[in-house]
């Protein structure tokens, strides 16, 4: 056998080899995490398969979810409310996100301080996608608008073991 034939067929396996434990690593990752729903629409069930019967029913893309157990294709996930369910894995986006919480509008800050100016302010129940927290402030984009946000009034702005 040719050494290019031989070196084709170990590049092709090594490929087939690597996308298939791509996605096994990431259900290795610690728990919990942070999570967001990827779609508009997004089933919430009592048990960890289509068999069982939807619980609940979110509407709200980007929305948060901490994923606390993880089996097969399948996360036991836990809102803002502390409610508990399963949702599929390919309903979830590994993207982090905050959930505007508290009362009162938040301030959303020209930088990370309270000297900092206040660019607008969001209510609670806002989706934000979020960076990495630091010295309690989050850097958020609110449908496109960017600013800092007290990590205190965003809900999914705490670090977690299996975040990365």
């Amino acid at each position: 056998m040719p050494k290019f034939r031989i070196f084709a067929i170990l590049a092709l396996a090594t490929l087939a080899l690597v996308g298939f434990l791509g996605p096994l690593r990431a259900q290795d990752r610690a728990l919990p995490y942070w999570a967001a729903l990827r779609y508009e629409k997004v089933n919430m069930r009592v048990g960890p398969s289509a068999e069982y019967p939807v619980a609940w029913v979110y509407q709200r893309q980007g929305m948060p979810v901490k994923v606390i157990r993880i089996r097969e294709g399948w996360r036991l996930v836990e809102d803002h409310e502390g409610t508990q369910g399963w949702i599929s894995a390919s309903q979830l986006d590994l993207a982090r996100a905050g959930l505007v919480i508290g009362e009162g509008l938040a301030e959303v800050r020209a930088g990370p301080s309270d000297a900092a100016a206040i660019k607008w302010k969001a209510e609670p129940g806002v989706v934000a996608k979020i960076k990495p927290c630091k010295q309690g402030w989050c850097e958020v984009d609110i449908a496109g608008r960017k600013g800092f946000m007290s990590a205190a009034r965003l809900w999914g702005s705490d670090q977690l073991p299996g975040d990365e």
